[in-house]
């Protein structure tokens, strides 16, 4: 109980850091338990897509899964970063320094942000895929995907991190949602991660109708079946999943990014403070969501996880049969 009072002196020093602490008792265990849950769920859920990406030689040589690959580890992270965060201000109401809240800000946004830029790759993978599907393989190598998801990650962390290394604000120009954090780098996040939803619409209405037209021409030809055709039928399955994911992703965002727009031109009172509150854990429904679409949907890792089940349900192999079947694996090829 003594921290207390030192507590609210660091709080009085960011000009009124209690008027964003506004969940009343009732409110604190509902969010407590909503992030709780869906924290747990969406840790476990992204991990299990990792291990089926990380253990398959065959998904991980793909453009495509390195990308879903990348959207999950973010997912990932986004359980223990943000609930953490989250609970930790608005649930226990523990103030940190300056510097702590905005490096534990600064990941939450990271998080977020690399979530986003992972499906933005996602959807420039599907595109080039279902566009040029003669040059694809040689237009987007798994070299080349690595190179992208290092920048996009470098890209992320450097404007995540802007307000801790010196983007600053005093007084009137802080944001009304989040303590020290400037209102027009708020402003500017807004419009980095709503044109990153554009891009990513525009490049899926582009897909969709690929994939609608490719949809067409497999009717036509069900009575002659092949690789090719079997290739192209994934292809157009990936594209409908990453647009149902792209669905999920902009219903979950727009309350949180319309609460943040409306922040910076209007005063918000305590009921809008708390309606944004629960809002913001739709962000973290839709890292634990994302896996649901992606993982039942892929027919890739559903035979990943098939394939992994029935070798724990088989037990550790006598080193005869392991040697046997690794040499059938290796004969079958990646599209065994």
């Amino acid at each position: 109980m003594e921290h207390r009072p030192g507590s609210q002196k660091v709080m009085g020093s960011n000009s009124g850091s209690a008027n964003y602490m506004v969940l009343s008792a009732s409110q604190k265990t509902a969010v407590a338990t909503l992030c709780s849950v869906a924290g747990a769920l969406c840790g476990l859920e992204n991990a299990a897509v990792l291990f089926l990406i990380a253990s398959c030689r065959h998904l991980r040589r793909k453009p495509s899964y390195l990308f879903l690959g990348s959207l999950a580890g973010a997912d990932l992270l986004a359980s223990p970063v943000f609930v953490c965060s989250f609970l930790d201000f608005h649930v226990l109401n523990r103030v940190d320094s300056r510097e702590t809240y905005l490096l534990k800000l600064g990941g939450v946004t990271l998080v977020f942000t690399g979530s986003v830029g992972s499906l933005l790759l996602t959807a420039g993978d599907r595109y080039l895929c279902l566009g040029h599907p003669a040059r694809y393989k040689a237009l987007l190598t798994p070299g080349r995907a690595l190179a992208a998801l290092a920048a996009m990650w470098l890209a992320t962390a450097a404007v995540s991190f802007l307000p801790l290394v010196g983007w600053g604000c005093c007084g009137p120009s802080c944001s009304q949602l989040f303590p020290w954090v400037p209102g027009d780098f708020l402003l500017s996040w807004i419009v980095l991660l709503t044109g990153l939803l554009l891009a990513i619409v525009l490049a899926y209405a582009y897909i969709l109708r690929l994939a609608r037209r490719h949809a067409a021409c497999l009717a036509g030809r069900r009575a002659q079946p092949g690789p090719g055709q079997a290739r192209l039928r994934l292809d157009v399955q990936l594209a409908k999943t990453l647009g149902l994911v792209l669905a999920v992703l902009i219903g979950c965002w727009s309350p949180v990014l319309a609460f943040m727009a409306y922040s910076l031109f209007a005063p918000l009172d305590g009921p809008a403070k708390r309606a944004f509150a629960f809002c913001s854990i739709l962000c973290l429904l839709n890292s634990m969501v994302n896996p649901m679409v992606y993982a039942l949907r892929s027919g890739d890792l559903r035979t990943a996880a098939r394939r992994r089940l029935a070798g724990w349900r088989r037990g550790p192999q006598e080193p005869d049969e392991a040697r046997k079947t690794s040499a059938t694996e290796t004969e079958g090829g990646p599209g065994a």
